[in-house]
């Protein structure tokens, strides 16, 4: 069958956009797909057709691509143009409404692949970020904190069976509009060196670059910085957002060959270190080697601080189905660890404890939202940058389903403390 409409679309950067698979038994697999699908839909309360249409159809393949790959289909097909929403914000509906409804086609689990260092391009993140560096949650000053201290199972071979932690959870924010994401970025990277204690004469680790805002902000509390990044090109524009920020005396950025450095390729002793949106997009072996890294490289009496997104306990299995196609297309190893799970992985990995965690969900949300916005805003520049429409649909897709996500409760954002277990009592 001829797929006309994908002609467009580079096959060597997008092969798997540019291609419709043939399931096997295809014909009549598409037919099931395409009878699920509106199912789901009807479940879903989405409109799929007339004037107040949640989504439009406009090429079967959808139904073929679902069959094959079920929630990686689905986004493979709005990449491709297949199906679409009137605005964003429909998206983001339409993501909400399926997951919230459990659709669940059989979705093949994408192979992990091994960070390899790069990030984010810079000129992509200056078309969302608030204060065009930041790939990060916001804190809106309208949050409400409110701390508890709990007892949590300790994951050590020996010793105590539990421990405490200081648990902090944000309230909603509200009154919120388009100018408060840059303040609310620079909120959440101070409240990261509060944690850390960053004050004047602090060594300060930062590590990958998307740490940069929280860097700026120990600077000028007058810390010393270090920031390590495996990216080179990235690497330059950090170098030139530091002279521009008018802290480049006081924050290096250090090239270095491996996402995660071993301990011939850096040496040193940090009293802060702080890691954000990094753990979550490592494959599960690099996990260990991070956090042990941390470990490494955190004076006896120091504090680290790690801020990740988070699986709740109300995420569910086609919730994971669905980030398996950002798995395949921006993020090689990611994977959403559950709060427990990273307790377990710092304790069973290193001599750390985690001794505090605040939960931004709230506020990560609303930025999602914002950010959003603000990249449907610059498509023009997108394009004008090099990314192609879809590399485009890609960025609006993988808002819109995190939104979701974060929506249905899901997905949390988390910011965990961390200090060395052996500290004579201190907290």
């Amino acid at each position: 069958m001829s797929h006309s409409h994908l002609d467009a679309i580079d096959a060597q950067l997008w092969p798997g956009v540019a291609e419709v698979p043939v399931p096997r038994f295809g014909a009549w697999r598409a037919r099931r797909a395409e009878a699920q699908f509106a199912q789901a839909c009807d479940a879903a309360g989405l409109v799929l057709e007339g004037a107040d249409a949640d989504l439009r159809v406009a090429h079967d393949a959808l139904f073929d691509r679902l069959a094959h790959g079920g929630w990686v289909g689905f986004a493979e097909s709005y990449l491709a143009g297949e199906w679409t929403t009137p605005d964003s914000a429909h998206l983001v509906r339409v993501l909400k409404r399926l997951l919230g409804a459990g659709y669940a086609p059989k979705t093949p689990a994408v192979p992990e692949s091994p960070a390899t260092g790069g990030e984010l391009p810079t000129e992509l993140v200056k078309l969302y970020a608030g204060d065009r560096v930041s790939h990060q949650g916001g804190i809106f000053s309208t949050g409400v904190p409110t701390t508890v201290r709990e007892s949590v199972p300790a994951y050590e071979r020996s010793g105590a069976k539990e421990h405490f932690v200081d648990v902090t959870h944000l309230s909603e924010p509200t009154a919120v509009d388009r100018e408060d994401l840059r303040s609310a970025q620079e909120r959440a990277a101070a409240w990261l060196a509060d944690a850390t204690r960053v004050g004047a004469g602090s060594h300060v680790l930062v590590f990958p670059a998307t740490g940069l805002q929280a860097a700026v902000q120990a600077a000028e509390r007058r810390a010393v910085v270090d920031i390590l990044t495996a990216d080179p090109e990235r690497a330059e524009a950090v170098r030139e957002h530091l002279v521009l920020a008018g802290v480049s005396d006081n924050v290096a950025c250090q090239d270095i060959e491996h996402l995660v450095p071993s301990p011939q390729e850096w040496r040193g002793r940090y009293d802060a270190i702080i890691s954000i949106e990094a753990l979550e997009s490592l494959g599960s072996r690099e996990r260990g080697r991070y956090v042990q890294a941390i470990d490494r490289l955190l004076d006896a009496s120091g504090r680290a601080v790690i801020q990740a997104t988070v699986a709740t306990e109300q995420m569910t299995g086609p919730g994971r189905d669905a980030l398996q196609a950002l798995k395949a297309y921006v993020w090689p190893g990611l994977g959403l660890l559950t709060v427990p799970e990273i307790n377990k992985l710092v304790e069973r990995s290193t001599g750390l404890r985690i001794v505090a965690q605040t939960h931004t969900g709230p506020h990560y949300r609303e930025s999602l939202e914002q950010e959003r916005s603000f990249f449907v805003g610059h498509l023009r520049e997108a394009a004008a940058a090099g990314f192609d429409p879809v590399y485009r649909r890609l960025w609006t897709y993988q808002f819109a389903l995190r939104e979701a996500l974060f929506a249905l409760s899901m997905a949390d954002s988390v910011q965990f403390t961390l200090v060395h277990r052996n500290r004579g009592g201190r907290r």
